[in-house]
Parts: structure tokens; sequence; C-alpha cells
């Protein structure tokens, strides 16, 4: 096919983070729903392009006095055990400014987010990288992106007042930026039933993502 009679010539290829954070791989919810939405995301003619996270498995290191000190020193003037300090939240920045769409799996931990999402987000959240400060307050620098936080809970009602998991992280990607945040949820499985919940979220992605929504950006 010539790229005249192909409609994908032209698009350039969604790129796409996928961070999960649940502790289990056999039964997790989160991953399930995540599984999903991504597969509608990437649906239309393979033009998506897919980084996954497991925090899980790759936990980020935890802010130190070392990482602080070397974050707080200018780039130009950071020594070699600085920049090592740096590295893999320099690696993580990376993954985050280069997505156009962020799926975050979220399983609530009693009513908040699980350590390892915390530390990643200790890890992105960066000075003059993913926001910086004017006379006016923080500015965010990611902009332009859109991210889906795919939520489950055993009891906690997603947007209840017990629920300061979600809030939290839609906070903390508008400080960065991202304003365009859709929360996809599986929540209160152990009154509910798994099934029903999971049921719910299916829908709730169906409606976001229709088969025929275009899934690529043109260039």
């Amino acid at each position: 096919m010539n790229a005249t009679n192909n409609p994908h010539a032209n698009r350039t290829p969604l790129q796409i983070l996928r961070v999960d954070s649940s502790a289990r791989h056999d039964g997790s919810v989160t991953r399930r729903l995540a599984d999903k939405l991504v597969g509608r995301l990437v649906a239309d003619g393979g033009e998506a392009r897919v980084q996954s996270r497991d925090l899980a498995y790759a936990a980020p290191p935890l802010v130190d006095a070392a990482w602080v000190d070397a974050n707080f020193t200018p780039a130009e003037q950071r020594s070699e055990a600085q920049r090592a300090a740096l590295a893999e939240s320099d690696r993580l920045v990376a993954e985050l400014q280069n997505a156009d769409v962020l799926v975050i799996g979220l399983p609530v931990y009693n009513f908040g987010i699980p350590a390892s999402l915390k530390a990643w987000v200790d890890m992105v959240a960066r000075a003059r990288l993913t926001f910086r400060y004017t006379e006016n307050g923080p500015v965010g620098l990611l902009q332009g992106k859109r991210a889906y936080l795919v939520v489950a809970s055993g009891g906690t009602a997603v947007g209840g007042e017990l629920d300061f998991a979600t809030g939290y992280l839609r906070h903390v990607l508008g400080f960065l930026g991202i304003d365009d945040v859709e929360i996809v949820a599986a929540d209160r499985t152990a009154p509910r039933g798994e099934s029903a919940a999971l049921d719910g979220a299916l829908q709730r992605i169906a409606q976001l993502l229709p088969t025929e929504t275009p899934l690529a950006v043109t260039a």
C-alpha cells in the first residue's frame, strides 16, 4: 500500500506510558483493566508505542539526602556522584516527558496510593523539568498530555471522603501540567463483588474509548 492510500501514513504514533503499581500480578484488577484500556488505545492500526514501567518489580529509589543535594545543585555543576544519584529519576522523567498518554494502575492501599507509586511521584516531580516556580506560583511543564487512572479498591469508594488516592494523584498530575485526567474505577469490590465492579469499569473504558475513536495524532 502506498502512502496515498494508507490512512496511517501521515500519523505520528501515540506514545503511551503505562505505570503499574499493584503488588500482585495474578489476580490484579488494575493490571487486567490497564490491559483492556491500553488495548483500546493501540487498536487503531498499531499507531501507538507502549512504554511499560512496573513499579512493583522495580520500585524507584526513595528520596534521600544525596538525591536532594544533587537535585538542588545546578545541572552544570553536578559531580559524577550527583549525576549518578539522579540517574534513575532522569530516566523516569524522560519517559513521562516523551508520553502523549499516561495510564496508571492504581490499587487503593489503606485509603492511599502504594508506596512504590509515591516513590515514582517523588522521582518525576522535578523543578525545572516537570514544573517550574514563577512569581505567580508553580507552573506545570507537561501540558497537552492525557492521563487515565485505573483504580481498584476493596472497600474504599472512589471519590468518597476516605479516598485519599485519586484526589492526591489527580492533584499531582495537575501540578505537573496534566489536567486531562479520566478515572476508570472498579471500587468496593468486597461489598459489590469483583465481577460487578469489573463490569462497571469495562463499560467506562468502552465509553471513554469507543473503537471508532482515532487514537493517533496527525504529524
